[in-house]
């Protein structure tokens, strides 16, 4: 496929103006600083499912935050979604603030605790953005998290962790979250966990996929090769599809790395593997797949599929299971 054309058809219909709100404030108690989120929706419509978008961590400072990730929530919000993007604690803008907060570095706790604080208080999301109020399927959920934040989405559809201060095994799932999507999304942890930087992330290894039971989409690069952590290999972002139980689908998109194209934000100087036709084949994918699941009989990830997914110019490949 080349670099400046994605296939597309009508099955997520045609965009729509996206209004973007930012930022709306919410106290938690105990958390050192206020959730800050930003809510982009349609200017039209009703019954809005929402999508929660949990960022990664990477080295550029605003992309780690509610101002990231553009190239997917801009996608999402045109075609129909209510799409909702928090601040996590290990954002590099609040870096100064917590670095010495109970929690730090890696926060894996409050990046999922963020998430349910957020669908605790839909209501005063939709209250606060205006000509929002009755517009949000309540009942129509879905999680996707990118890097780290698929290390998050991993928690709250369902995956254990062994908490390395108790050495019990927590479980944070949100039964609210209906589907989920994981872009390269860190996968076991045990003898293949031997990268340099495992000693400093030791949380990333101690997910276990087992009972990660919602289903979800898992989107992996076939040339990601997260050699800081692992040697495994690229199959090692697989591992969220490969270690966990069904329903579960499987994309590995060709040629991609981390960045799966340039997601987490538009021209981000970082990505390794620019590629704005795979970034918006993954973003139609995506809302696709979340749109089937939420709404059972839509044809929309078969049609999708088949058209970026298959022939000489196919994106990537797709399994389930």
């Amino acid at each position: 496929m080349n670099t400046s054309t994605v296939t597309t058809t009508d099955a997520l219909g045609a965009p729509v103006p996206v209004v973007s709100y930012s930022p709306v404030v919410l106290s938690v108690p105990g958390r050192p600083v206020d959730l800050q989120v930003r809510v982009s929706v349609p200017a039209t419509g009703t019954g809005l499912p929402v999508i929660l978008l949990s960022h990664g961590h990477g080295p550029s400072n605003n992309l780690s935050s509610l101002n990231g990730y553009a190239p997917l929530a801009d996608f999402w919000a045109a075609h129909g979604f209510a799409v909702i993007q928090p601040t996590h604690l290990t954002s590099r803008t609040l870096s100064h603030l917590v670095a010495d907060a109970p929690g730090a570095p890696d926060f894996w706790r409050s990046r999922a605790e963020d998430m349910t604080h957020i669908l605790d208080r839909l209501d005063v999301l939709e209250r606060t953005v205006p000509q929002l109020a009755g517009r949000i399927d309540p009942a129509k959920v879905a999680l996707a998290g990118h890097s780290l934040g698929g290390f998050t989405a991993a928690l709250l559809l369902g995956a254990g962790l062994d908490d390395p201060d108790t050495g019990q095994v927590v479980h944070l799932a949100d039964p609210r979250i209906k589907a989920g999507v994981l872009l390269a999304a860190p996968g076991r942890g045990g003898e293949v966990l031997n990268g340099p930087m495992a000693e400093h992330w030791p949380i990333i290894g101690a997910v276990d996929f087992s009972t990660m039971t919602t289903p979800a989409l898992v989107v992996a690069g076939d040339k990601d090769d997260s050699r800081h952590f692992t040697d495994m290999g690229p199959d090692w972002h697989a591992d969220p599809y490969t270690l966990a139980p069904g329903p579960k689908t499987l994309l590995t998109l060709f040629d991609a790395e981390h960045g799966l194209g340039g997601i987490a934000g538009y021209d981000a100087a970082e990505t390794t593997d620019e590629n704005p036709a795979r970034v918006a084949a993954l973003a139609r994918l995506a809302a696709a797949y979340l749109r089937t699941r939420l709404h059972p009989g839509d044809s929309a990830w078969q049609t999708e599929c088949e058209a970026l997914t298959t022939g000489p110019d196919a994106v990537g490949r797709v399994e389930s299971k």
